[in-house]
């Protein structure tokens, strides 16, 4: 070993003499914590701090500070000579750290030579849980450092360097996998210098240069990522948003900055712990609002998990002024806790519901209230008397709704006693409690007893323990918060790697509506490979939504492994993350791409947002010749029908094969099969049965609605739309239904005979309701602003409300009137034309 010797201290010399980058090679010692057990460090995102990484005394993230463009004005030459500092700077630094995992490498090559032999200093194991990733992290910069150097040699205000920042950011699952393997290397190569006395000689070797030099090369892969992440700052300071470099260099600092959130919200290192009598730690690992079926109703429970145990209390109820408490409910030591899958003997209580149509006023109450609200805070005479009586409904409602609207089962059973039952709102959300316990199960733990003194300190600790003080709803929250966006988001997911073994894959889109997360979207299931490229576009409507969570699964088609919780079959969770909706970078035309990191797995996906007010203006189409934009009376005419082609085959492939579907006409369908789909009906494409009969039902149901959401004027028309508000408001019941059908009777012949196909149609859907779980309410939601709201020009009247409303009450009488004809019994268009029971006089 005597040349490595001299290769790694030359090396050493080099690195350690030229330290520009701020490196002391010593931060190993640092981060021990106060048991002399190792900490995963914090990652450090803000652009304000130095480039290193560190345990935080407090624990507390420091969250990004978005960086400054170059303004308008400024001296451009300026500009780009700061951009090139900044770029030699961090191109010197970078070959340092080139230089540092080479001298890293080096003794995993003689050290993998003898592994093979008789005598080896360290296993083939061991060698590759201590050098995890290290050869891949150095081809990556080096490749990284070989593309940039030429562009800063040959510098001017053309040159480009954000698509290598990309290309860089593109690889953090390297990063990820070199995070998580960390702590383990550290342990296995301490182990082995204690049992390995030719290994302790490498080590001494290379601490007789530097101080703990082999531990902190070990650190600077983690290090780095921050590194490059405030050059990236530093570059969007100094580029104009003209420049193409800017985009990309955007697109490079949201990738780095999703991937240090998701790091530090894995590992950071928690602050809340408690001591127990016999002087053991007890840290809170996560804690969160959730709902318990507990005798037979939902009750909102505050649920601690600790590193050895599970506590689920409840808020007590105390005097004004006085500090809040917890009251224990029960808890269950973690080696005693399984989720167990109930035996076929074993019967699983209904769980009671809600109707949908409850829920969705819930929301429509809500929406409403949030704008007397707002309209009570723009009034000069505002009192704030009325705003926070108007407050405590909307809690009462939002709380109402929170503690109803979730269905996903949550089964946790005590092995020495009784089983309970959550309620959550998202798969997301239950595959994290899951895994959070499951990964605290793996450790040695033993069974505790705690006494009721015990109970009542760490129910008492609780309190100041807490991460979740509230629950989510509006009340909660600051009036400078954002309230997230309105309107429609478009996404593409493109594709997925890192799966190690061939699967049937598909993905799932979830967002955040009224506090809670509800599933929007979900992909084919692609059968078979370890690469899906699903390439599928969908629309989902946001309400107030700030967060969108991708979710991996792998498909499961073995009937055996059946959930008897919601009957359905249970789907493996491969991988998931999320990614913050943010406003400024969304609300754009073009499309952003982004990629989310899910336990080794790397989703690719592109997204872009319009606002409400984009997405509901009907615009009538320049080529008449088509059926999307252009007048029913039209389009019925031209193909000498009484209800268009579209309407027609569009019901009955849906009534095919579609009317058992979950969540037929909620689910959105994959936009690109939408867009073909539309094309063929408007080009009259010979072949468009056989398109119908291969694509997606969801796809075929969004035709549908977009053909009805894109007629140039509503299905029910503009002219009669104030009339339709007035009726439906109505109190005495014969005169609304005088009205209503006298409302129909006037409606052109075409538009008349097309509405009660539909009627006709979306009541049989209804009937199926147990199994797709669409009510006649729901497909009113989903139909009535659809066939009501009037075109751009009607939509500048006093009587529809601003489109960033999406519960306005014009929406919600909407879909009132839908939900009126739905719930009427059938309507035949030859007895509502010779009816002579329905007046004619004009509401």
């Amino acid at each position: 070993y005597e040349p490595v010797r001299s290769q790694i201290i030359k090396i050493y010399a080099l690195n350690f003499n030229y330290n520009t980058d701020g490196y002391e090679g010593d931060g190993a010692e640092d981060r021990k914590s106060q048991d002399g057990s190792e900490t995963m460090p914090f990652i450090d995102e803000s652009p304000t701090m130095s480039p290193q990484l560190c345990v935080r005394p407090d624990g507390e993230a420091v969250s990004p500070t978005p960086p400054d463009c170059l303004l308008p004005g400024v001296d451009m030459e300026k500009g780009l000579e700061m951009k090139k500092l900044v770029l030699s700077g961090f191109l010197a630094s970078e070959e340092i750290y080139i230089n540092q995992l080479e001298a890293l490498l080096l003794p995993m090559r003689p050290l993998k030579a003898t592994a093979t032999t008789s005598k080896p200093v360290l296993t083939m194991e061991q060698i590759e849980t201590i050098f995890y990733k290290i050869q891949d992290i150095y081809e990556i910069h080096k490749e990284f450092y070989d593309a940039l150097f030429p562009s800063i040699q040959q510098w001017n205000d053309r040159v480009t360097v954000g698509h290598f920042f990309k290309k860089l950011a593109s690889q953090l699952g390297v990063y990820k996998a070199f995070v998580d393997n960390y702590k383990v290397a550290l342990e296995t190569a301490e182990k082995c210098s204690q049992a390995n006395s030719q290994f302790q000689k490498i080590s001494e070797w290379i601490n007789a240069c530097v101080c703990t030099v082999f531990l902190a090369l070990l650190y600077k892969p983690i290090d780095r990522v921050t590194r490059s992440t405030l050059v990236l700052h530093d570059l969007l300071k100094h580029t104009p948003k003209e420049h193409p470099d800017f985009a990309l260099l955007e697109d490079a600092l949201r990738i780095s900055q999703n991937f240090l959130s998701i790091i530090n919200e894995e590992f950071d290192p928690r602050r809340t712990a408690v001591t127990t009598p016999k002087g053991e730690v007890r840290q809170l690992v996560k804690d969160g609002f959730l709902v318990e079926m507990s005798e037979g109703s939902r009750k909102l429970r505050h649920v601690f998990l600790f590193t050895d145990l599970l506590l689920c209390a409840k808020m007590k109820k105390t005097a004004v002024g006085r500090n809040q408490q917890y009251e224990c409910k029960w808890y269950i030591p973690l080696a005693d806790l399984a989720f167990q899958a109930l035996d076929d003997s074993d019967s699983c209580p209904p769980v009671q519901t809600l109707p949908e149509h409850e829920i969705e006023e819930m929301k429509i109450k809500i929406s409403v209230i949030k704008s007397e609200i707002q309209k009570e805070k723009k009034a000069q005479k505002g009192q704030s008397r009325i705003v926070d009586r108007l407050r405590k409904k909307m809690n009462e409602q939002e709380s109402c709704l929170l503690l109803n609207s979730p269905t996903i089962p949550f089964r946790i059973h005590n092995r020495h006693g009784k089983s309970y039952l959550f309620l959550l709102s998202s798969d997301y959300e239950r595959c994290e409690w899951r895994e959070s316990i499951q990964k605290l199960q793996k450790k040695d733990l033993q069974s505790c007893e705690l006494s009721t003194v015990e109970l009542q300190v760490l129910t008492s600790s609780c309190f100041k323990l807490r991460t979740v003080h509230n629950i989510p709803v509006t009340t909660n929250k600051d009036d400078e918060e954002p309230s997230g966006l309105y309107g429609f988001l478009h996404v593409i997911v493109h594709s997925a790697t890192g799966f190690k073994e061939s699967a049937n894959l598909y993905c799932t889109l979830e967002v955040d509506s009224f506090g809670y997360f509800v599933s929007k979207a979900k992909t084919r299931v692609f059968r078979d490979t370890t690469e899906p490229h699903w390439n599928e576009e969908f629309e989902i409507e946001l309400e107030g939504s700030q967060c969108l969570r991708i979710l991996c699964y792998e498909k499961c088609y073995d009937k055996s492994k059946l959930n008897k919780d919601d009957n359905e079959i249970v789907d493996k969770i491969m991988g998931k993350g999320q990614v913050q909706l943010d406003p400024q970078a969304v609300q754009s035309k073009n499309w952003h791409v982004d990629v989310i990191e899910m336990s080794g797995i790397k989703v690719e996906f592109s997204m872009k947002f319009t606002s409400r007010d984009l997405s509901l203006k009907r615009t009538p189409s320049k080529k008449q010749s088509g059926v999307f934009g252009v007048k029913i009376s039209v389009v019925t005419k031209r193909e000498r029908s009484k209800v268009p082609y579209i309407v027609r085959q569009c019901i009955e492939e849906v009534e095919k094969r579609g009317i058992d579907e979950v969540g037929i006409y909620r689910i959105s369908g994959v936009a690109t099969d939408i867009q073909a789909l539309k094309a063929a009906f408007d080009t009259n494409t010979k072949d468009i049965l056989v398109m119908l009969s291969d694509m997606d039902i969801n796809a075929i149901a969004g035709t549908l609605k977009l053909y009805f959401r894109e007629l140039p004027e509503p299905l029910l028309t503009d002219r009669l739309y104030p009339a339709f508000m007035e009726g439906i408001s109505l109190s005495d019941p014969a005169a609304k239904e005088n009205c209503m059908m006298h409302l129909l009777r006037s409606l052109p012949d075409p538009n008349l005979i097309t509405f009660l196909t539909l009627l006709e149609h979306l009541k049989r859907v209804a009937e199926k309701e147990p199994v797709n779980k669409m009510s006649l309410h729901n497909l009113a939601t989903v139909f009535g602003p659809t066939l009501l709201r009037p075109s751009e020009a009607e939509s500048n009247k006093p009587h529809v409300t601003l489109a960033s409303d999406i519960w306005s009450h014009d929406v919600m009488a909407q879909v009132q009137v839908l939900l009126y004809y739905l719930q009427h019994s059938p309507i035949s268009f030859a007895e509502l034309k010779r009816n002579t029971l329905y007046f004619s006089t004009d509401v």
